[in-house]
């Protein structure tokens, strides 16, 4: 793919690996991306809009705008942004923590594989919020180019942390630090506030531990929100000579096979897209699921038993019966039983099947105790390059379907097709009250950053809706 190498940042501070960073951040210009870039950004951007419209309406999201109203208000002279699918204005750093928080309580967004977690998820609340409270939020050029520089510098945050600290952290513990990269760069500060903001944010970035929320999965989830937060945060601090650097995680010279293909090679079309919103971890098992059934006509009723062989981390997802929608999203045996019956019913796994009223059928809880769970050292061996599931479903009459992911639908490997993608926004937007809207917000999305007359402004249409 086309290379772009910035004009360096010369000895600002001393380390060649860390100007190379600093220049990509602060130089590139959405003229300076491939072309095949950009127009992926546009659908990944259409992606996370059609999440956070379904997030909008979740118990999560209504407690945490709620929160951000409250206890993170805008001064009458301060800096302010709407709340996505909300407008009340507050700090850059509360719309952030919002707008966080309400796309990963539908764990639907996109995902990279070697970070374990989720650029997107925390990096639009926030790029927006930074647009807004600089008076651009009608730059979508910006928008565009930010978020771009965010996945590519996001993945390989994540990528960082996870190579150098034992424990497993959450998609906010390393996110912090690109937002505070991206965020500096739309305020307009120098390399050496962005340097600094960089810092700040790894310093005072969330701890959070992965695996203990999918042992107890809560609404804390996969930690997105904060880490908005932390990274908008640092970057307002910096902007006013506060003093934080470095970022051990950009300046280790260890890492240089990480950071030394930054605008070489485009994670950005890395990627991963989930089509059902649940952890990806429970999906290979899912498409599995469904790729026994496609061709059977199966009753649930006749299925004795479902034995699912899978890899450790995907195992740890077991709870059968979830209490929550967050519980749920988090379970492997609930989403596989449910996709049963969506089968059967004729219809998509969607955000219903995660909601309370899914939770109340009593025979999707009585399939789901049917369901056994086995660790499979093969699957383990791949992970996490590959997430890897074999289901095998026995009906009562003795017969057995099986079926094996080796790939999940949406993986780069198996793309989910562009059309796929506006299928799922379409899908997701009517589970919203913002279906009226859908065809506005997919057509702005579509050509962010193209010149159109008549043309919506996607911020204008996010923020109008209440």
């Amino acid at each position: 793919m086309d290379d772009y190498t910035p004009q360096p940042v010369d000895g600002l501070t001393g380390s060649t690996q860390v100007d190379h960073v600093l220049a990509f951040v602060g130089r590139t210009q959405l003229s300076d991306i491939p072309e095949t870039v950009r127009a992926h950004a546009r659908y990944l951007l259409l992606d996370l809009v059609g999440v956070a419209a379904v997030g909008s309406g979740t118990h999560t999201a209504r407690i945490i705008s709620d929160y951000a109203a409250t206890n993170m208000a805008a001064g009458a002279d301060s800096p302010s942004a709407p709340i996505l699918f909300d407008g009340r204005l507050v700090s850059p750093a509360g719309a952030a923590l919002a707008g966080g928080m309400m796309i990963d309580s539908i764990d639907a967004h996109d995902g990279h594989k070697l970070v374990k977690g989720h650029v997107g998820c925390s990096l639009l609340p926030a790029v927006m919020a930074a647009l807004a409270a600089t008076g651009r939020q009608a730059d979508e050029e910006e928008l565009l180019t930010a978020l771009i520089i965010g996945y590519e510098v996001g993945v390989r945050c994540g990528m960082a942390l996870h190579n150098t600290v034992f424990d497993y952290h959450t998609s906010g513990a390393w996110m912090a630090v690109a937002i505070a990269a991206v965020t500096g760069r739309i305020y307009g500060l120098p390399a050496d506030q962005i340097w600094h903001a960089m810092g700040i944010a790894e310093y005072h970035g969330p701890r959070s531990q992965m695996m203990r929320v999918i042992d107890h999965a809560s609404m804390l989830k996969d930690g997105s929100g904060w880490g908005a937060m932390a990274g908008v945060s640092a970057a307002d601090l910096a902007r006013t000579g506060f003093t934080g650097a470095p970022a051990i995680t950009v300046l280790d010279e260890g890492l240089s096979d990480i950071w030394s293909d930054l605008g070489r090679r485009w994670r950005t079309t890395e990627q991963y897209i989930k089509l059902w919103p649940v952890c990806r971890w429970a999906q290979p098992a899912m498409q599995a699921v469904f790729d026994s059934l496609g061709q059977a006509s199966v009753h649930p009723d006749e299925i004795d038993r479902i034995e699912i062989d899978t890899f450790h981390e995907s195992l740890r997802l077991a709870s059968p019966h979830p209490r929550s929608g967050d519980e749920a999203q988090y379970s492997i045996c609930w989403p596989v039983a449910a996709a049963v019956f969506a089968v059967h019913e004729g219809r998509h796994f969607g955000a219903w099947d995660v909601s309370e009223a899914a939770l109340a059928r009593r025979d999707i809880h009585a399939l789901s105790n049917r369901i056994s769970l086995k660790e499979d050292q093969a699957f383990n061996a791949v992970f996490p390059a590959k997430r890897q599931s074999r289901v095998t479903i026995i009906l009562t009459s003795g017969e057995r379907l099986q079926a094996t992911t080796l790939d999940t639908k949406g993986d780069p490997e198996t793309p989910a097709s562009y059309d796929e993608m506006v299928e799922k926004f379409q899908r997701f937007l009517l589970e919203t009250p913002h279906q009226d809207k859908a065809a506005r917000l997919q057509a702005a999305c579509l050509s962010a950053a193209q010149k159109s007359a008549q043309r919506p402004n996607i911020a204008d249409i996010i923020y109008s809706m209440s």
